[in-house]
């Protein structure tokens, strides 16, 4: 026999035991997938990681973080999506077009951010900026005045500028919006344009050999993962032709380039950091507009200029962000 006191404390333990052991069973921590061509940590990665703080996500405490390095490989970037997307993470970031290609490959559930895009309406990863639609959202860095002020900066820092190379890669997914963008823009100020085809880190010593070959001044650079990963070799091969080259990225400059306008990836990749927030509480990356970038960079690289026997500009020094010596 039992008394009634015994038994109501037994119901009752037994009715709040297991309230408490919900209590106790800890929540599933977010998984956030980093997808790159690049060969492993970079200002890029670093920039989304400074995002993630700055919102409160701490690596190891309350997200965990899975990332992927392709190393330049298209083929590998696409293994490395199918992996994130069997390991089921909450959320996939790209570090460029042909990484969001190999996620979108991957899958249609799982939430994408483009960390850095050119086109992706063009590139067919969403339907339009202001809605997406699907499982892809981000940063776009598209602005089709950009290549023609890179054209126009070269044309008051190269002396009797008339045809200026372009390296391209039709393997990257924005190349051909990129390319039209720059011939427009060589249109409109009297600029030939020499465009030359880039597939591999093999083929930048032709492509500068076949500018001067065919008197090119200077090139600019439709940035993809060969010139951007092999960028030091590109700066090597510009001193030694003596070919002045502008870029899309300070990493070029930075490398040994002589000048760059653009977006700051840098910025891009903290502000994917915004998105993946959204996501996180709740918002559907469909219903999230594409951001663009509000601001450009100028750099200069006063050494690489010493090198090819450039002058720049007053003009030009002083609208420049950074000015490397």
């Amino acid at each position: 026999m039992i008394d009634r006191r015994r038994f109501i404390g037994v119901v009752t333990l037994g009715l709040v035991a297991p309230a408490f052991a919900a209590e106790a069973q800890p929540t599933k921590m977010p998984r956030i997938g980093y997808l790159s061509l690049a060969p492993g940590p970079s200002p890029r990665s670093e920039a989304l990681q400074q995002g993630l703080r700055e919102l409160g996500y701490e690596e190891g405490r309350n997200i965990a973080m899975e990332y992927r390095w392709a190393e330049g490989n298209f083929d590998r970037a696409r293994e490395a999506g199918v992996e994130l997307a069997r390991l089921k993470v909450d959320v996939i970031v790209t570090g460029g077009p042909q990484t969001t290609r190999a996620a979108k490959e991957a899958t249609t559930t799982i939430p994408i951010v483009m960390a850095v895009d050119y086109d992706p309406v063009g590139a067919g990863f969403v339907a339009t900026l202001a809605r997406p639609g699907g499982n892809i959202t981000g940063l776009s860095a598209i602005n089709p005045e950009l290549s023609g002020k890179r054209l126009d900066l070269l044309k008051q820092t190269v002396p009797r500028l008339s045809r200026v190379a372009v390296l391209w890669n039709p393997a990257e997914p924005n190349a051909k919006t990129y390319l039209r963008e720059t011939q427009v823009a060589a249109q409109a100020i009297g600029v030939q344009l020499q465009a030359l085809e880039v597939r591999a880190p093999r083929d930048l010593e032709g492509a500068l050999q076949a500018a001067r070959r065919e008197r090119s001044n200077a090139f600019t650079v439709l940035t993809d993962p060969v010139t951007l990963y092999h960028r030091e070799l590109l700066a090597d091969l510009a001193a030694k032709h003596r070919l002045p080259g502008i870029y899309s990225e300070r990493l070029f400059v930075e490398a040994g380039g002589l000048m760059s306008y653009g977006a700051s990836d840098r910025e891009l990749h903290r502000r994917a950091a915004v998105f993946v927030d959204k996501i996180l509480k709740g918002a559907k990356p469909g219903d999230l507009p594409v951001e663009q970038p509000t601001k450009y960079e100028l750099l200069i690289n006063l050494k690489a200029a010493k090198a090819l026997g450039l002058t720049i500009p007053p003009s030009i020094l002083q609208r420049a962000d950074e000015v490397i010596q």
